[in-house]
């Protein structure tokens, strides 16, 4: 009888660990299936906001571009707009400086003992030749 219940001790004790291993390796079976849904929930997080950060990227290109060509035609109009008053005020400065030019030539011809007012034409002719001057200065610096 003893022999039985060694037998019979021994049988429990190998459905035992029997079941001990099978429920090691469910466990084992249990957390690998858990570990390769958190990492395959990981990786799709992560391609997914790859992914959105691409498309938020490109649309800001995009309107960074179409932002800067509308400023670009800004600038290039105003630029002409500029340039043209430069020149018309620079024409007319011209057509000054020749009106001087002819009236201080009729008055150094007409007048010998005159000389204060030829001194003051001479000295707003000046006075023109350094505006002119300026305003291509500034034209130049725009350009």
């Amino acid at each position: 009888m003893n022999d039985l219940s060694l037998e019979t001790n021994l049988a429990g004790r190998q459905a035992q660990a029997t079941r001990k291993r099978r429920s090691a390796v469910s466990l084992v079976v249990f957390i690998g299936v858990w570990a390769v849904l958190i990492g395959g929930g990981f990786y799709m997080a992560k391609w997914y906001t790859d992914r959105m950060q691409q498309e938020i990227t490109a649309d800001i290109e995009s309107q960074t571009a179409a932002q800067l060509q509308e400023m670009q035609k800004s600038y290039d109009a105003k630029l002409g707009q500029l340039e043209a008053s430069y020149s018309a005020e620079m024409t007319e400065l011209k057509g000054k400086i020749d009106a001087l030019n002819e009236l201080l030539t009729f008055t150094k011809d007409n007048a010998d003992t005159k000389t204060d007012n030829s001194n003051k034409l001479y000295t707003q002719l000046n006075e023109v030749k350094k505006q002119l001057d300026e305003l291509k200065k500034s034209l130049d610096v725009l350009k």
